[in-house]
C-alpha cells in the first residue's frame, strides 16, 4: 500500500467516527442479526431518496438478499444535488435509474481497505468505477463514511451520485 493511500485510509477512519451525529447515526452501532443494507439504509437518516429509489426500481430483493454487496450510498444531498428527490424519483426513467443504482453496487464485502487501495472495482451493471483513493470515478463522488456493517454487505456514504 503506497503512503498516500494509507494516510487516505487514515483520514476517512477517522472522520467516519466524527460523522456518526448525521448521517451515520442510525447505521453508526452494529446492524442487528438480520439488518441487510435496505435495512440499515430505511433505518438512518439521510437516505430517504435512496430507499425511494431502490424501491421505484424494484431492487428492494437484491439488496435485501444473502448475496453479499458493497454498496456506495448518495446520501440525500447528493441526490438533490443530481435534481433527484424523493418527489420526483418516480419520474426518472426506470432503466436509467437501475442502471445509476446498480451501479452504486459492487459484488463481495469490501471494507474500505479495499475500496481506496484498487484502482477501479467491478459493479452489478457491468461497467467499473474508477478510485483514486477516497475520490471516485475523477471527482464525480468522495467516500466520505466508510464500513457501515450490515448483514448481507458493506455500505460506503458517498457525497454525490455515480453515473456510469
Amino acid at each position: 500500500m503506497n503512503a498516500n493511500r494509507r494516510t487516505v485510509l487514515r483520514g476517512v477512519g477517522a472522520g467516519t467516527a466524527t460523522l456518526l451525529g448525521g448521517v451515520g447515526a442510525a447505521a453508526a452501532k452494529p446492524p442487528s442479526q438480520g439488518d441487510t443494507i435496505v435495512d440499515v439504509a430505511v433505518a438512518a437518516d439521510g437516505f430517504d431518496v435512496l430507499v425511494a429509489a431502490v424501491q421505484e426500481a424494484g431492487l428492494v430483493d437484491t439488496l435485501s438478499g444473502n448475496r453479499q454487496l458493497t454498496v456506495f450510498a448518495p446520501t440525500d444531498e447528493a441526490f438533490d444535488a443530481a435534481g433527484i428527490t424523493a418527489d420526483n424519483v418516480g419520474d426518472v426513467d426506470d432503466e436509467f435509474l437501475t442502471d445509476v443504482l446498480t451501479y452504486h453496487v459492487v459484488p463481495g464485502r469490501r471494507k474500505a481497505n479495499s475500496i481506496v487501495n484498487a484502482d477501479s472495482v467491478p459493479t452489478l451493471n457491468g461497467a467499473t468505477v474508477d478510485v483514486d483513493g477516497t475520490v471516485l470515478n475523477d471527482g464525480q463522488a468522495e467516500i466520505v463514511e466508510t464500513n457501515i456493517e450490515a448483514s448481507n454487505g458493506v455500505i460506503h456514504v458517498i457525497d454525490g451520485v455515480l453515473l456510469p
